[in-house]
């Protein structure tokens, strides 16, 4: 691991693995996000991949975020035990139906092993446990979580356009799913506590799962928001 600065930001180098690819956007090693423009060569990246990195920490996103990839030649295909036994993947949530939730076309999963306080929703970044048996193709997943949920307080929303909008710049979210208190609209300069997940939302790289007013227009209540109930008690936790 190499540092170095530039002006105000302390650069990093490391070598690591992509864990995650969905679109224009990926994760290496779980906790460093890229986009496919600083790939040297516009070389197509693949999950399993080892490359180098540098990377600079964003504050505003709340994370480590890659300002040059390189690929090593080398890569990782075909690597890991071939016996029975857990194993852990991660995935981007490619899309969901009543019963099950897919993290590619060939890879799916039950809705009904999802925590009750967690709707994955397109774009998430899963955790995904799973056991295979030898000589058998499909696997068994047993657990599911988002790879990283954290709780951050008194933030802005700062734009709202239509069912979509965004808080603190940097954080996504929909009504299509999200918990909100009852009768509780969000409006541009309300201040919210949120819960938010990993998840790639066009540019963002956070969605909110669960948002709480602390200060609201006087317009920010309705008798009838036709939005999904939560459960008030619910506070964040990091998973």
């Amino acid at each position: 691991m190499n540092h170095r600065t530039q002006g105000d930001t302390q650069l990093t180098t490391v070598q690591g693995v992509v864990t995650s690819f969905c679109g224009d956007y990926g994760v290496i090693d779980e906790s460093i996000y890229f986009s496919s423009d600083v790939v040297t060569g516009n070389v197509p990246l693949k999950v399993g991949q080892k490359v180098n990195v540098v990377v600079e920490e964003d504050k505003p996103l709340y994370g480590l975020r890659a300002i040059k990839v390189d690929v090593v030649p080398r890569h990782l295909y075909g690597a890991g035990p071939a016996d029975s036994g857990t194993r852990v993947l991660i995935g981007c949530v490619t899309s969901i139906n009543e019963d099950n939730i897919y993290i590619s076309n060939s890879i799916y999963f039950s809705i009904a092993i999802v925590s009750e306080d967690f709707v994955p929703y397109k774009g998430d970044l899963l955790e995904v446990e799973y056991s295979t048996e030898p000589g058998i193709s499909n696997i068994k997943a047993t657990s599911v979580k988002p790879i990283r949920c954290i709780h951050t307080e008194e933030v802005c929303i700062t734009s709202v356009h239509g069912r979509n909008g965004v808080i603190d710049y940097t954080i996504f979210f929909t009504l299509d799913s999200v918990k909100l208190p009852d009768g509780y609209v969000p409006q541009v300069d309300d201040i919210v506590n949120v819960v938010m997940v990993e998840s790639i939302q066009f540019c963002f790289i956070w969605r909110a799962i669960s948002i709480t007013p602390v200060h609201t227009s006087s317009s920010g209540f309705q008798d009838d928001g036709g939005l999904r109930r939560p459960k008030r008690e619910r506070r964040s936790q990091s998973i």
